[in-house]
């Protein structure tokens, strides 16, 4: 064992620090949180209509439903219910992380909702220019910030 002072070791490379986290995008978690709202209260209002127990025993498989009961079911569990919610807890994740969701997706949103209120009149679907509107500015507001910061 030597009592004499050992040779430095190599300094360890110099570390990049990581860039500080986005501040969050208030208007994609709002979005989120109002899909995920509009698909609640979609479910909420028509799965009391539902037959669940004629479903669970088989007749949508065997063609035994009838015209409103296949109506029902594209209008909840085979319909944008699941899709929508899963959107918007995909957008409010974003959002909190300080990342936004592509324009694109508020313009099919809007485009969406705009082709059914065609096709069916005034309905819930008016509901949905709220986070297409929100994803939209989020879009633009964050193009204007890049290209003035640029």
């Amino acid at each position: 064992m030597s009592l004499t002072p050992a040779a430095n070791p190599p300094a360890p490379p110099a570390a990049v620090p990581p860039a500080p986290p986005a501040p969050p995008s208030r208007l994609t978690i709002w979005a989120g949180r109002t899909m995920l709202v509009i698909a609640v209260a979609h479910t909420a209002l028509f799965a009391t209509l539902a037959p669940w127990s004629s479903w669970l025993a088989g007749d949508l498989h065997d063609n035994a439903a009838d015209s409103d009961s296949v109506a029902t079911f594209w209008a909840l569990p085979g319909g944008f219910v699941v899709v929508l919610a899963l959107l918007g807890l995909l957008a409010a994740r974003a959002g909190r992380q300080g990342q936004l969701l592509p324009g694109y997706v508020g313009w099919t949103l809007l485009a969406w909702g705009a082709l059914a209120v065609s096709l069916i009149g005034p309905s819930g679907f008016l509901f949905i220019a709220v986070p297409a509107g929100l994803l939209i500015t989020a879009d633009i507001a964050a193009r204007r910030q890049r290209r003035s910061s640029s």
